[in-house]
């Protein structure tokens, strides 16, 4: 082999080497959970993303079918329907850690976040059920309230859900994006892709950074109604840590001279007023930031803010409507540096 030749044979393995670990920013989106999904990813010149987008495709397909009270033969839903008290009902183990992380969000917020609410948020047309125009009558709400509470519900490893009340019904719409997102968040770990932003109907995780170096940035969107999505509040950087916010601004309806809520108190029956109109939450895992951003609009942000302060690498932001309207802002003593 003459010199010449490998000097080329050098050069050219240099180059190649130069083309894979150079980064270009790529994007997967589509539709999931009835919502949208978007994820951007740096990968290699190189790197051909077909694979992966058929990964993430396939994986939120089973967290839908696994946890979807829309879908009749999801797991959930095949739950919900269980008429046999004290029975075991096996799950997917993914079902079974959410409900495991369910259980402990319900212990945290002592009750203020529930799964089981799920015939409340039925009765007030927010669920799988019809849409509503008037709030449901003061008897309805109480026969609802009835049916309600996360330790009707007992875990049992591996994987099996026991109903000790046989009308209990489990409602994961507050945490399975979360879960959905931890989940592609997995995945592309897995897959050796160490910069990356997956955001699921407004839920987060960012890891490493933006392909030329700066970091990921992400905005909170301002909590008034007909908000536009590029209407930010507030924009911090995030890395390697999930982002979930949850508001009152969006899913709610009108009766007469007053606006009902989609966020339910589990507690009274009744959707919340206390003033916090919006929760942002940072955590290691967005199913964890998922459920307690919802936690925190029902707590109110005296309480709220109490929880966040004893939770290690948890941070919240809470965003409050005075009487004039106007917005204040609390946040726990770890929340980053905004701009």
């Amino acid at each position: 082999m003459t010199k010449h030749f490998i000097l080329l044979l050098t050069a050219l393995s240099l180059l190649i080497s130069a083309g894979c670990n150079r980064q270009r920013q790529v994007m997967v989106d589509g539709r999931t959970m009835g919502t949208t999904y978007h994820i951007k990813m740096g990968v290699g010149y190189l790197r051909s993303v077909s694979k992966i987008e058929t990964q993430i495709k396939s994986r939120l397909d089973a967290v839908n079918q696994q946890m979807s009270i829309y879908a009749a033969t999801s797991e959930l839903s095949l739950f919900n329907r269980w008429d046999q008290a004290n029975k075991q009902f096996q799950v997917s183990p993914e079902l079974y850690r959410v409900m495991s992380a369910s259980r402990h969000i319900y212990r945290l917020t002592h009750g203020a976040w529930d799964a089981t609410v799920k015939p409340l948020v039925d009765l007030w047309g927010f669920g799988a059920g019809p849409a509503r125009n008037q709030a449901p009558t003061p008897a309805q709400i109480n026969a609802a309230k009835a049916t309600i509470g996360f330790d009707r519900i007992e875990l049992k490893s591996p994987y099996y859900l026991i109903k000790r009340s046989i009308p209990v019904a489990a409602d994961l719409g507050s945490i399975a994006k979360g879960h959905g997102v931890d989940q592609i968040a997995d995945l592309l770990k897995n897959e050796g892709i160490d910069n990356f932003l997956v955001e699921i109907g407004g839920e987060i995780y960012a890891a490493g950074q933006r392909p030329d170096g700066s970091p990921w940035r992400v905005g909170i969107n301002r909590p008034v109604k007909n908000s536009a999505p590029d209407d930010i509040y507030q924009t911090i950087q995030l890395t390697n840590q999930a982002m979930a916010t949850s508001g009152d601004y969006r899913n709610y309806f009108e009766s007469g001279q007053k606006t009902y809520s989609h966020i339910i108190d589990p507690r009274s029956g009744y959707p919340v007023e206390n003033g916090v109109v919006s929760v942002t939450v940072i955590a290691d895992t967005c199913m964890m930031a998922d459920g307690l951003a919802t936690g925190i609009m029902v707590m109110g942000a005296t309480e709220g803010l109490r929880m966040i302060e004893r939770l290690p690498d948890i941070a919240a932001l809470i965003i409050r409507a005075r009487g004039d309207g106007a917005l204040e802002t609390r946040q726990s003593s770890n929340w980053p540096a905004h701009e």
